[in-house]
């Protein structure tokens, strides 16, 4: 099986983005979602996706951030590089976030759309002593999970209504709704109003617009 990149930088590589998410969090009060954001935006996830030695060992987890806020010129005071770091929550995220980027080949921006920070941090708890396969075979069920068309997607498209009709006849504004078929936002925290006008216009009972 091909990986992302050669496997003698993978250690290297998980050891720095943990230190990466640890000092970017826990010392810069920088939230994981917004730090891996300006990752993907600086340039330097791309490269570090594709086993950039600079990127995935040359850099120390500190050094990495730096170099992250100085592109995306955020105006942070640096604080001292850490130079241990505990094997906190966040640091396995970033360690497992790089295995995973590893080990499926997908990119940073591709992982972030289906696998946010948030969610990635909520199954430290049962994973965080698990093997990394383990995580590689949740999150691939994850992925396939939310490739799949909402349900509310699936009723409109199966009575032939258009996003725009959607809106026009419930009274839900037009860019909620795509946001619900996007998972932008999720529909299970719809407000009783919305789901009960949606569930109406669509034929249905609302928990069936449930995911």
């Amino acid at each position: 099986m091909m990986y992302a990149y050669d496997e003698m930088y993978l250690n290297d590589a998980m050891n720095n983005l943990g230190e990466a998410f640890d000092y970017s969090t826990t010392v810069l009060n920088i939230t994981m979602d917004d730090f891996l954001n300006m990752f993907i935006v600086s340039g330097i996830a791309e490269q570090f996706a594709n086993g950039v030695p600079k990127y995935v060992s040359g850099l120390s987890g500190t050094e990495l951030v730096w170099e992250v806020l100085n592109r995306t010129k955020k105006d942070t005071k640096l604080l001292e590089p850490q130079t241990e770091y505990d094997y906190s929550p966040e640091y396995w995220c970033g360690w497992i976030l790089a295995f995973y980027q590893w080990k499926s080949k997908k990119s940073f921006k591709e992982i972030k759309k289906y696998l946010p920070m948030d969610t990635i941090y909520k199954l430290y708890p049962t994973l965080h002593e698990a093997s990394e396969e383990k995580f590689v075979d949740i999150a691939n069920a994850i992925f396939e999970r939310k490739k799949l068309p909402v349900k509310l997607q699936t009723v409109r498209k199966a009575i032939g209504l258009t996003q725009k009709e959607l809106a026009e006849k419930s009274g839900v504004k037009l860019r909620m709704i795509q946001q619900y078929e996007q998972r932008a936002k999720d529909i299970n925290k719809a407000t009783a109003n919305n789901l009960f006008a949606l569930a109406q216009v669509l034929g249905c009972k609302a928990e069936d617009l449930l995911e």
